[in-house]
């Protein structure tokens, strides 16, 4: 199969931009103007909520948030409410399903076995909870799922917890579960914890068994001359939060 475009940010990415940039790149993708894109990147600090976020999972008012330099944003990917900062290893794969030969839950179950071997890679058992999307272990959960498909082409996806600060997931009910803690690499492994670029890195060969595509390395700016503004499409961020 054809290599997909590997890109590394080298430094945390302010959600909104990332996020109108994507549905650029899923346009982009449907004409086969670009091949299938993998993102790997780091987000400023940053709550979301999904198509299915509700405003009751946020634990404190936009001013707070705001005055703990978190944004506060909507998104087109499935799910609830999450928060991202850097020390979280974020993937955003714009992938054409059909060529995968999988469907939404297929994707899905393709994304949660990534979490699940890289984090093997680092000793850490991870594994699947029946009627709950990511990966978990027995220290709490470790990786979060939301993603959205349109016309075939997936945008978002995974967020994968290396050494963040975690309490800025208590801001929030994560993923809209009560009483379901968050961990990260660092947590469970102390002194022990990979740095992000080696999870990255674990990350990248991974995808490659999983979903069948080698990466080839590409940079962001090469991605840049297909970020022109959508004409039919309606920006799906917004700094006001649902209701």
């Amino acid at each position: 199969m054809p290599a997909a475009w590997g890109v590394i940010y080298p430094t945390p990415q302010p959600y909104e931009p990332l996020a109108r940039k994507q549905e650029c790149w899923a346009r982009a993708r449907h004409a086969n103007q670009l091949p299938d894109l993998v993102l790997f990147l780091e987000h400023e600090p940053t709550v979301t909520l999904g198509r299915r976020g509700r405003t009751q999972h946020l634990l404190v008012p936009p001013e707070t948030l705001a005055a703990r330099g978190i944004a506060l944003h909507r998104s087109a990917r499935g799910g609830d409410v999450t928060y991202h900062a850097p020390g979280q290893l974020v993937c955003y794969p714009i992938l054409r399903l059909g060529a995968l030969g999988a469907d939404a839950h297929g994707y899905l179950y393709n994304l949660e076995e990534l979490a699940i071997r890289t984090c093997s890679d680092f000793g850490v058992s991870a594994f699947r909870v029946a009627g709950k999307n990511g990966a978990w272990t027995k220290d709490g959960k470790l990786a979060a799922i939301g993603f959205h498909l349109r016309r075939g082409i997936t945008i978002h996806g995974m967020s994968f917890n290396v050494n963040l600060d975690l309490t800025g997931f208590d801001t929030i009910v994560p993923c809209g579960l009560i009483g379901d803690p968050v961990t990260s690499l660092a947590t469970i492994l102390g002194k022990r914890a990979p740095a992000l670029s080696a999870v990255r890195e674990s990350m990248r060969e991974h995808f490659a068994t999983v979903f069948g595509r080698p990466l080839a390395p590409h940079s962001p700016a090469e991605l840049e001359p297909f970020c022109w503004p959508p004409s039919d499409h309606v920006n799906p961020t917004s700094a006001t939060p649902p209701t």
